[in-house]
C-alpha cells in the first residue's frame, strides 16, 4: 500500500463507529454482475478497514474475504465474526494472497486512492478470473445536511469546516480523489467498463454522528496530531455553528446527512 492511515486504535474505533457502509451500491455491483456472470464463488474487499462494506457482500457470494494492511483496522471487525463465509487477512493491497485468476470480484470501498495506483489495478487483473469484475468507489468530503428550512445555511457552515481542514490533506490524493479514479478508470484496459459521477446516499444521523465522521477524515487525523487542542477546538466550533443555526443545543438532534459517492465497475475480457 502507498499510504499507511487508520492505524492508531482509538481512528480505527471511531472509523467503524462513524463511517456509512455502501449498501446502495452493493446492489449496483452485484446487479452489474448478474447481467455478464454466473458466477459468484470468491469476493475479494481490499482496503476493507473494519468489514462494514465486507459483510454487505455475504449474501452473494459463496466467500467473501477482507483484507487490509492495518491491524488496528481489523482488531475492529465484529466480535462475534460475522457472517460464516467471511473472513479477513491481513496484506498491502498490491500483493494479494490469491491465486491467479482464482477470484469473481475485487472491490475496494472508499480505499483505492490509498493504494500503489499501478501495482494495484495490475495485481487485481492477476486474481480476478476471465469475467471477473472490478469495482472501485469511494465519495467526496463534500457531505450535506438536510435539517428543516436551514439546509443551506448548514452547508455553508459545513464548508467552512471542509475548507479549514483543506491544507491538512495528505497531498497523496491532491485536491480531488475523484480525478484519482477517473484517471484509474481510464487506465483500466477493459472494453466493458462504466464510470458514475455521483450517487447521492442519505442517512439519518445524530449532528454529532455527521462531526465525528468529519473526525475520521484523514485532515482532520493530521490536524489532531499536530495539535489535538486546536483540533478539538475546530471542531467544537463548527458543532456549535451548526447547533447554533438549527436553534438546538443537543448535538443528538438528527440531521440527514447526504454522501456523494462516485463509482467504476469493469470486467475482465
Amino acid at each position: 500500500m502507498a499510504v499507511r492511515l487508520y492505524e492508531g486504535k482509538d481512528h480505527a474505533e471511531a472509523y467503524l463507529q462513524f463511517r456509512v457502509a455502501p449498501q446502495e451500491l452493493i446492489g449496483v455491483i452485484v446487479r452489474y454482475m448478474e447481467k455478464r456472470t454466473k458466477t459468484f464463488r470468491l469476493a475479494v474487499d481490499v482496503g476493507c478497514g473494519s468489514g462494514q462494506g465486507t459483510t454487505l457482500l455475504a449474501p452473494f457470494f459463496a466467500e467473501v474475504v477482507g483484507t487490509d494492511i492495518s491491524p488496528a483496522q481489523l482488531e475492529q471487525v465484529s466480535a462475534d465474526g460475522g457472517p460464516s463465509n467471511v473472513s479477513y487477512r491481513q496484506c498491502p493491497a498490491e500483493e494479494l494472497p490469491f491465486g491467479s485468476g482464482a477470484v469473481d470480484l475485487v472491490t475496494a470501498m472508499t480505499a483505492a486512492h490509498w493504494f500503489d495506483r499501478e501495482r494495484f489495478l495490475q495485481e487485481a487483473d492477476r486474481v480476478l478470473r476471465p469475467g471477473g469484475c472490478l469495482a472501485l468507489l469511494s465519495y467526496t468530503m463534500d457531505m450535506e445536511l438536510e435539517y428543516g428550512d436551514v439546509s443551506e445555511a448548514l452547508n455553508d457552515i459545513c464548508n467552512e469546516f471542509y475548507a479549514a481542514l483543506f491544507p491538512y490533506r495528505n497531498p497523496h490524493i491532491g485536491s480531488s480523489s475523484v480525478k484519482i479514479y477517473a484517471d484509474m478508470f481510464d487506465s483500466c484496459p477493459y472494453p466493458d467498463k462504466e464510470w458514475n459521477e455521483c450517487l447521492r446516499i442519505k442517512r439519518t444521523v445524530p449532528l454529532s454522528g455527521y462531526v465525528g465522521m468529519v473526525e475520521t477524515f484523514s485532515s482532520y487525523q493530521v490536524l489532531k496530531d499536530k495539535d489535538p487542542a486546536e483540533a478539538e477546538r475546530l471542531s467544537s466550533h463548527f458543532r456549535n455553528k451548526l447547533l447554533a443555526a438549527m436553534k438546538t443545543s443537543s448535538p443528538d438532534t438528527e440531521v440527514t446527512m447526504v454522501v456523494k459517492y462516485f463509482y467504476w465497475l469493469a470486467r475482465k475480457p
